[in-house]
């Protein structure tokens, strides 16, 4: 496949940055999104030019690190999967491909297409651990849990925290990311004891770092890789006003 890009190149968080157009060409339509961005670079490194940056590390759709937004969609042209398990066999032969970082203040650009989702690791940090001293390894069964909630909780902890559901919302909010961290801890009994603070403090920081407010669209629950459901967010809000309530 011969393919035109359309990268997002900026030098630094301060410079201004701006499209610029490469050719890549004899791209297997079976290769990885990133892999082709490999052959990009080893290309420009071949001909002196400054190589691309952007972030990766599994490469396998756990870390949430290789996020891209490619042809107006968080991740690309597919559902249900990270940029790095998108392949090229979804684009075709003579395509132009605008590939651009996430667009949030919450995320400013390092360089290039890399962001800073630190953001997302400072409201986590507001959510605090679990206030429960367990002395040595408890046994898995000694505190019995209904499979409903245990499932829900599985699935809000699925989230990856890739930042997809803040690069797809009008609003750059991240309700969704916050409600998941918030569920899989509410819909368990180790998570009772910090429930009024950690709802609170976590949509407090949300607030601080600059996200936005929730759009109501649903379009976070569409181009998450995981899958994680609004549904989510309905109990934050539940979370959050009784919090509010208690206080």
């Amino acid at each position: 496949m011969d393919l035109t890009l359309k990268v997002w190149r900026q030098k630094d968080a301060k410079t201004k940055g701006g499209f610029q157009q490469y050719s890549v060409k004899n791209i297997s339509p079976d290769s990885s999104f990133l892999e082709m961005m490999d052959v990009l670079n080893e290309q420009l490194n071949n001909n002196n030019g400054e190589p691309v940056a952007f972030d990766h590390d599994c490469r396998e759709g756990i870390c949430g690190m290789c996020s891209l937004f490619i042809n107006g969609r968080a991740h690309g042209p597919d559902d249900d999967i990270t940029t790095c398990q998108l392949h090229m066999r979804k684009f075709k032969n003579g395509d132009t491909i605008v590939i651009e970082p996430w667009r949030a203040k919450g995320f400013p650009v390092i360089k290039d297409l890399m962001v800073d989702r630190s953001a997302f690791e400072k409201i986590l940090q507001e959510g605090g651990y679990v206030s429960v001293n367990t002395g040595g390894v408890p046994d898995g069964n000694a505190i019995p849990i209904g499979k409903d909630d245990a499932d829900e909780a599985m699935d809000a902890a699925a989230c990856i925290g890739c930042g997809a559901c803040v690069a797809t919302c009008k609003n750059s909010s991240a309700m969704l990311f916050v409600s998941a961290k918030v569920s899989q801890l509410a819909l368990l009994p180790q998570g009772k004891i910090e429930a009024t603070r950690r709802a609170k403090a976590m949509v407090a920081k949300m607030d601080e770092l600059g996200f936005g407010n929730c759009s109501n669209t649903g379009a976070c629950e569409v181009e998450c890789p995981k899958g994680v459901s609004i549904a989510h967010i309905a109990r934050l809000n539940r979370e959050f006003l009784v919090a509010n309530l208690k206080s």
